[in-house]
């Protein structure tokens, strides 16, 4: 029997199971709040993690962290969501917490091979993980086995720069198209004043005498005031705390100005993964996380059209872009692969 451990940048979660299957005998999950860093997280682990080893016999632990990790090292390099993580012995830590053995790896590694092995990559030679929540990572697994690069990391699709002018660490796909990327978008969206194209207001072929094209804007306008109140009511009128999930739930409702913040993340995101096809030309490409949960004729319909779009022409329709089938569970499940491994 094994323990799987997440760590993500907004969830936690432990699971237990024997690894050659998707069956967990227990799952274990909880928030995380950032304010309380790194240590909080430990804090959860250790009262979480002592009570299921109470109750089953656990011969070894896997942890999916989530962001860069030195495997050979056992250290979690940084994390771009919660500080405290820098440099961090957290399989030191975890060994004198529960006297176990302990494997690290990074939380999308983990994931892909979950999906490589038991999920929508199976029986795939070459599969990239891709996961959108919180933040944005990837994984190659190569005949079944995580690609590690060097061994610090391998696969980060995440902190691609979208364009020449992308020059700062912080100008990436993931601050584009991540949970935390989607919110920020919205949010900056209710703060400044909204313009809209020329084209948008022109009407189609038809062009429109100056006092239609003024009509047309005020309609614009009061349409977007709509949308912007109807964002506003979803979060309590707090729009610091406008999250991915009131936006795609608006978009699903028909919110126009939450679908164009959705469609510009799946744009950036689009382009990334054509990107990584385009280097690496895996056979299927696997998209999950909590952002890809969101209603496909919503997400992963324009991400397949982005991904198109920006894609070396003749690698087109070469490659399957499918949803992941192992939930939110899927690193819970890779943890445990690499727990079982000798």
């Amino acid at each position: 029997m094994f323990l799987g451990i997440e760590i993500g940048g907004a969830k936690l979660q432990l699971g237990v199971g024997a690894a050659q299957d998707r069956t967990l005998l227990a799952i274990e999950r909880a928030s995380i709040d950032p304010q309380h860093g790194a240590t909080g997280i430990l804090n959860q682990i250790e009262t979480i993690g002592s009570a299921l080893l109470a109750r089953f016999a656990v011969r070894r632990i896997g942890i999916g962290f989530g962001g860069p990790v030195d495997v050979a090292r056992g250290l979690t390099l940084k994390s771009h969501q919660v500080d405290g993580w820098n440099d961090f012995p957290l399989v030191d830590w975890c060994r004198r917490a529960f006297d176990k053995p302990i494997t690290l790896g990074n939380d999308c590694d983990c994931a892909g091979l979950a999906e490589a092995r038991l999920g929508a990559g199976r029986d795939q030679r070459v599969m990239f993980y891709v996961t959108v929540g919180s933040g944005i990572g990837g994984g190659l697994i190569l005949d079944g086995q995580v690609y590690r690069g060097n061994g610090v990391a391998a696969g980060e699709i995440g902190h691609l720069r979208p364009g020449l002018h992308a020059d700062r660490p912080d100008e990436t796909v993931e601050s584009l198209a991540s949970g935390w990327g989607i919110a920020a978008a919205a949010q900056a969206r209710l703060a400044d004043p909204i313009s809209h194209p020329l084209k948008s207001l022109q009407g189609g072929k038809r062009a429109l005498k100056p006092d239609d094209v003024r009509q047309r804007l005020i309609d614009l306008e009061e349409a977007d005031e709509e949308y912007a109140a109807d964002l506003r009511e979803r979060c309590s009128g707090r729009v610091e705390q406008l999250t991915a999930k009131h936006v795609a739930q608006a978009a699903a409702d028909g919110n126009e100005m939450a679908r164009d913040v959705i469609a510009h993340a799946c744009q950036a995101l689009g382009w990334g993964i054509a990107q990584t096809i385009t280097l690496l030309a895996p056979q299927v490409v696997v998209i999950g996380g909590g952002v890809a949960q969101a209603d496909e004729a919503l997400f992963l319909n324009p991400l397949r059209q982005q991904i198109d779009r920006y894609l070396f022409p003749p690698l087109l329709h070469t490659c399957k872009i499918l949803p992941a089938a192992l939930g939110e569970d899927v690193v819970v499940h890779g943890a445990l692969q690499i727990a079982a491994m000798p």
